[in-house]
Order: structure tokens, then C-alpha cells, then sequence
């Protein structure tokens, strides 16, 4: 163990803080069926996409402010504990999950980060997590089904390799296992594509309408058969094609999702400025929105990223890019200036920007108004930015998680 992780376990315990003066949103309790386990849980958003019928038995997250959101939309959260992965032991995980869920840093394999994988600081955290669940196979608690969710850059790291470790991971464990590709846009009006690996333990029995012979165009991208397809004989005979329906229509789209009073932010006094960014590609998209607005008597929205681009003689500039889709871009941690979404908002003539509100970029994640979220509107939008998009865990707990624990009954955490 290390230093760090020593003096974590010192204090571990002192970690499940309810918040004062917050009545619980989610409660924990009413007869749940299915037991799990969340690490790395932020403000516990995967577990309200899992929803009522999952009763979620330890929690852990090493960030304070997560720690105090997940306790007052979980009935006070119980069973949260604060601190690092590497201070956790078998000996705090009470009982025998169906079901364990690790939303495990991405920092070091998304895109905007130093991609330097498994091996990373923050995304090294995964074989804490895993040596756990090795931990509860020796014990003869392993859950009967595991699932892994990072950021698209899970797949491509490192060229493949770092998907092909975590595969080895849960064959040399003993799980069948397959992934799934889903962009959160099928539910909100968010592009947000999220790798989901999902693991079943050895003798648990996939009801065959969970998984199908082929892979789907809609949840398994061509770099996820790629892959799969070099993957090592001994990873290559657990591999799962999981199979998931279509969902419904999206019936949202983001000009319904935009507060007409909108708190934590104010509208910006530079949107000239911003103006002036767009190359005229994009001042044009601009001017088909103002025509559009007029058209049809209402607003339109379109949300804005500012980039780096260099033009031909190499220079770098600034630049404003623009999206009128109704459909915002992925969102993120606010780490900096550049990493804010912003929000352009066309009445006709009238041009207005503003930053993305917290309550919004909530319901971009599928949140529900009565989530509560942090006073500040920086510790909000890093909650929401962090976190998974709450329709999608409950589409791959309604058609895989769920079917396969009815189908065992008992079995699957035997």
C-alpha cells in the first residue's frame, strides 16, 4: 500500500457526510432488488439512470464536493464513502453485488487529455478498482456482472492496446464480456459517445435476446470490430456481441432544454466578439439561423466552442465554431476558457451568447429539475460534465443488466 493510501485509510470512514437541510431525491431502500457497488460514483448519476429497483450497497468517490452531491440526491448516502480507491479493501464491501459499476477516470485516455492510457495518474486507478474485484473472487463474492464506462479514447488509446488490456482483465477473470458504443444524442439532445464494457461472470446465463451473433452498425463502430477481431485467442473466446434495441425517437431537442431565466450565469457583453471569431462558414450558419428565427416566430439555438485552428501560412488563430443543430457538443469539465460551451441564442435580428447554465447542461445529461446540484456553478458543471449520461445506463440496465439477473434469480450472486 502507499503512503498516500495509508494515511486515506486512516480517515477513510469519516467520509459518508450527509448534507445538511437536503431531503433525499433518490432514495436508497423501498424493497430494491438488485444489489451494487459504484466507484469512482461522482454525484451517483449512474444510479439514477439505474432507478429504484437497484439498491446501491458502497459508493466511493475521493472528491469531497461529489461526495456531498451524491449524499443529498441519495437519501443521505449511507452507504458513501470518501477517499481514494487505494484505501479501500474487500473488508468495506458489504456483502456479495450483483452487479459492480466503474465510471474510472478518463483523463488519460480522452482526447483532451495526455493520453497516456492505463499507466496514466488518474486512469490508473482502474486496477485499484480491479484488484478489488479480484479480491471479492477469492473470497467467493465476485459480482455476477461488471460494467466498465470511459470516454470513446478507451477504445483508441494507445493504439488499441489499452482496450485489449482491459479485455485480457476480465477473461483471465473469468467473465464473458463485450462492449458497446452509445452516444448519449440517442436520448438527449448531447453528442456524447461513451465505451461501455460489460461483464458476466462465468456460469451467470445471457437470455439470448441480450446478445446476438453479429455485431450492430449502431452500437459497435468499425474500430470496436477492428479491434475485437486482433483481440488474443484467450480474450477472443469471452467476447460478447451485446445486443441492445433501438430506442425511441428523441422528442427533445435543445432550444426546449434552455432556461428562459437562467441561474449561475449572465449573458455575455462580447458577442460581437465572438462574431468576429467565425470564419464566414460559420458567420453564415449565423445568418440561415436569423432567416430561420423569423420563419418561425421563435428562437434558435446553437451552442459555440472556441478553438485553436493554424491556416495554410501556419498561424494559429482563435476561432468561434458554431453548431445549429439543435443538438449541443459533448460536454465537458470546465477546465478552462475554452472547454465552456457557450450557448448562441437567435431571435430574429437579436443575437445573444451566454454560457451554458448548470441546470441546463443537467438536463443535456438526462437529470431530472429535482436532482439537486452545487450552489457554485463551477462545481455544477464539473459534477455534470464528469459524470454519465443518466437514459443511457437505464437502457443497458433495462435490455441487458436487468434480463440477465431476472433470468438467474438467485444464481447471478451465487
Amino acid at each position: 500500500m502507499t503512503e498516500r493510501a495509508r494515511k486515506d485509510k486512516q480517515h477513510f470512514h469519516l467520509a459518508a457526510r450527509a448534507v445538511p437541510g437536503h431531503s433525499s431525491t433518490y432514495a436508497n431502500g423501498g424493497g430494491m432488488t438488485y444489489q451494487y457497488y459504484d466507484f469512482f460514483a461522482g454525484g451517483g448519476m449512474a444510479g439514477v439512470g439505474l432507478g429504484p429497483g437497484w439498491n446501491c450497497t458502497f459508493a466511493n468517490d475521493f472528491d469531497g464536493h461529489k461526495a456531498d452531491v451524491y449524499c443529498a440526491n441519495h437519501d443521505g448516502g449511507a452507504e458513501f464513502v470518501l477517499g481514494d480507491v487505494a484505501a479501500v479493501t474487500t473488508d468495506d464491501l458489504p456483502g456479495r453485488p450483483d452487479m459492480a459499476w466503474a465510471s474510472f477516470p478518463c483523463q488519460d485516455l480522452s482526447l483532451a487529455g495526455a493520453r497516456q492510457g492505463l499507466e496514466g495518474g488518474r486512469s490508473s486507478a482502474f486496477w485499484m478498482f480491479w484488484n478489488l474485484m479480484r479480491g471479492l473472487g477469492d473470497e467467493g463474492r465476485a459480482p455476477g456482472l461488471i460494467v466498465l464506462e470511459n470516454v470513446y479514447g478507451a477504445l483508441t488509446s494507445h493504439g488499441g492496446t489499452d482496450f485489449a488490456t482491459l479485455a485480457a482483465a476480465f477473461a483471465d477473470f473469468g467473465y464473458r464480456y463485450g462492449a458497446v458504443m452509445i452516444n448519449a444524442v440517442h436520448f438527449v439532445p448531447q453528442s456524447r459517445p461513451r465505451l461501455f464494457i460489460i461483464g458476466i461472470r462465468s456460469g451467470v446465463t445471457v437470455p439470448s435476446g441480450c446478445i446476438s451473433e453479429i455485431p450492430s452498425p449502431l452500437w459497435h463502430p468499425n474500430k470496436l470490430i477492428e479491434i475485437s477481431g486482433w483481440l488474443p485467442s484467450n480474450s477472443a473466446k469471452n467476447w460478447l456481441w451485446w445486443d441492445l434495441p433501438a430506442p425511441s425517437t428523441r422528442n427533445t431537442s435543445l432550444a426546449t432544454l434552455i432556461e428562459d431565466d437562467p441561474q449561475g450565469v449572465e449573458w455575455r457583453n462580447d458577442t460581437d466578439y465572438l462574431l468576429n471569431l467565425m470564419v464566414p462558414r460559420h458567420r453564415a450558419k449565423v445568418a440561415d439561423a436569423q432567416r430561420l428565427s423569423q420563419q418561425l416566430g421563435r428562437r434558435v439555438v446553437g451552442t459555440i466552442f472556441r478553438r485553436t485552428r493554424t491556416d495554410p501560412n501556419g498561424i494559429k488563430h482563435q476561432r468561434a465554431e458554431i453548431r445549429f443543430d439543435e443538438v449541443s457538443g459533448c460536454l465537458r469539465t470546465p477546465s478552462g476558457g475554452s472547454s465552456r460551451q457557450i450557448l448562441l441564442v437567435v431571435e430574429g435580428a437579436s443575437i445573444r451568447s451566454r454560457l451554458l447554465s448548470p441546470r441546463e447542461a443537467a438536463r443535456l445529461m438526462g437529470l431530472p429539475d429535482s436532482y439537486q446540484l452545487p450552489d457554485r456553478t463551477n462545481a455544477a458543471l464539473h459534477l455534470v460534465g464528469d459524470g454519465v449520461a443518466v437514459p443511457v445506463v437505464r437502457h443497458i440496465a433495462a435490455h441487458i443488466l436487468e434480463p440477465i439477473l431476472t433470468t438467474n434469480g438467485a444464481r447471478a450472486a451465487v
